[in-house]
């Protein structure tokens, strides 16, 4: 790095660091505060900037309001359980039949009420009081023209509650699909709208694609229900909660019999190789597998992927450690060393390796709290049109990222394969261990890997994807000021977030407004791009 580019690397750190400790001239504090409670009571707006999706239950109950209040994810909620002593287990999410309505800021109707069903959905987040949300409507329904117009059954509410400038999956997301689209691979689109439900103001959220197999979102081979042959499309995520799913969706990892891999670091690793899954019953890991998302109805299907997924790990970390050549019969069974093909050439028999370089880019510009151990996917496509390769898509859940955890905190230093802390903040935090992604890391020294990584780098970096995306978070922070206040106004989430306070990193935690949290934001993705880019650009 020039003189330069440390000079500026030190600034950008020194404003990240200090650029939220006294408040900003912008609004969005909120002005109550409830000790008991974030919600505050917020009178619907006649007119917006932004669109007003309303929903509207069926039941007139008095306590239907339950099913946006009330319901945490079931292993959330007995993790919690666990050590909280005399804690009354809520009720899991459940849907409730309603209509969905949708107007532009101006009041004009763009989606007539249109029946459907919302329940709460996600891991932690519905822990929240202002939890994410599910629609499924009966039939499809295209909204805000998200997605190019496409039609679909279900949609999102993405609450972003721990994120105090709501604009990290919004601006991830953007750039995914800019990077992703080029390739033919899905990335979700989103949009912020006001939400009402049953006529009460409930807040700004993030309007978004499901993560689902659909052509239009996941698009690989969608079985009809009960087919029992292999020769479909298979949706997986990497995922520490594969154990909370059924046999049939689930399945653990060999990652080469757990062998140890080299984090990737920007200055010379030293250190031992790190394996992934626990070695011993006292290790501190979480055990990682692979939760099947899409549609599976045999017992056949489940071991031919798992199989293939376990095999395909086992060639490219033969093709990375071994330098050799791994290859696999004519029925996807078995493998077999080979002099016919190079160590590269198997790996991309095998592996989308522009799907992998594309989302180690993501990874690596975004650092991602989590992404040793969820919300981290791919597909593989056995049907008739498919590649027959793993291939890498569909990112998701960023809300711990760019800076709102404690990760790359001056936005400097190789994240996506190198050593990751646990979600505690690992042992120099209040974790317990430093962990990485086998998926990123596998490939991480391999120098024609790096040159893909580097090459595709360069052509985003020169088409402005990545200033495009700080302009996208500075642009929507200044045009819906009035809206994020009006949020904190209902939520004051900013202020009253002893739920998650302690997972943010120290800049994020001094925010006091949407504003500062935003300009924190844009200041982090400008440093850690200019670090990228003096790495990478070619």
């Amino acid at each position: 790095m020039n003189n330069a580019l440390k000079c500026l690397s030190a600034a950008m750190a020194a404003v990240m660091l200090f650029g939220c400790t006294s408040k900003s001239t912008k609004s969005g504090t909120g002005s109550k505060i409830d000790s008991s409670s974030s919600a505050q009571s917020v009178p619907s707006a006649e007119t917006s900037v932004l669109p007003v999706l309303s929903i509207e239950t069926k039941s007139k109950d008095a306590d239907v309001m339950d099913f946006v209040k009330k319901p945490v994810a079931k292993h959330v909620a007995e993790a919690i359980a666990s050590w909280t002593p005399d804690y009354e287990m809520p009720p899991e999410p459940y849907y409730e039949e309603c209509t969905v309505t949708l107007k532009d800021g101006s009041g004009k109707t763009l989606l007539e009420p249109a029946d459907a069903q919302v329940k709460v959905r996600g891991n932690w987040t519905t822990n929240y009081d202002k939890k994410p949300l599910r629609l499924k409507f009966n039939e499809k329904q295209s909204l805000l023209g998200l997605n190019g117009g496409t039609a679909f059954r279900n949609w999102l509410l993405l609450a972003e509650y721990k994120d105090a400038s709501m604009l990290r999956n919004k601006a991830a997301l953007y750039a995914s699909r800019e990077i992703l689209g080029k390739d033919g691979l899905f990335a979700a689109d989103c949009d912020f709208v006001q939400v009402e439900i049953n006529g009460e103001y409930y807040g700004m959220y993030l309007l978004s694609d499901m993560q689902q197999v659909n052509e239009g979102r996941i698009n690989i081979t969608d079985p009809e229900k009960d087919y029992q042959g292999t020769d479909i499309g298979y949706f997986m995520e990497y995922d520490g909660y594969f154990y909370n799913e059924d046999e049939l969706h689930s399945f653990r990892l060999g990652l080469h019999d757990n062998a140890p891999l080299t984090p990737f670091s920007d200055t010379e690793y030293k250190g031992e190789g790190v394996t992934v899954q626990p070695t011993s019953f006292m290790d501190p890991k979480r055990e990682l597998g692979i939760t099947l998302k899409s549609s599976i109805y045999s017992q056949d299907q489940h071991d031919f992927i798992e199989n293939f997924v376990n095999n395909v790990y086992n060639i490219m970390y033969e093709a990375a450690y071994n330098h050799k050549a791994f290859v696999f019969d004519k029925d996807y069974k078995t493998i077999s060393e080979s002099t016919s093909v190079t160590p590269q050439q198997a790996v991309e028999n095998v592996v989308d390796i522009q799907s992998l370089a594309d989302m180690y880019i993501i990874s690596d510009l975004t650092c991602d709290a989590d992404i040793y151990w969820s919300s981290f996917y791919m597909t593989a496509d056995f049907g008739a049109d498919g590649n027959k390769k793993l291939t890498f898509q569909a990112p998701w859940d960023f809300d711990s990222s760019m800076g709102n955890k404690d990760r790359c905190i001056d936005g400097t230093g190789f994240y996506a394969s190198g050593l990751v802390p646990d979600v505690d903040g690992g042992p120099s935090g209040n974790g317990m261990y430093e962990t990485v992604n086998p998926w990123l890391t596998v490939l991480a020294y391999e120098d024609w890997y790096q040159d893909i990584i580097k090459e595709t780098w360069t052509i985003a970096y020169d088409d402005g994807v990545f200033d495009r995306t700080c302009q996208l978070i500075e642009n929507t922070s200044a045009s819906l000021e009035e809206e994020f206040t009006k949020n904190y106004d209902k939520w004051n989430n900013i202020i009253i977030n002893f739920d998650f306070v302690n997972e943010l990193s120290e800049p994020a935690a001094n925010c006091h407004n949407e504003a500062e949290a935003a300009e924190f934001l844009a200041n982090w993705l400008r440093s850690r791009i200019d670090f990228l880019n003096s790495k990478w650009h070619k």
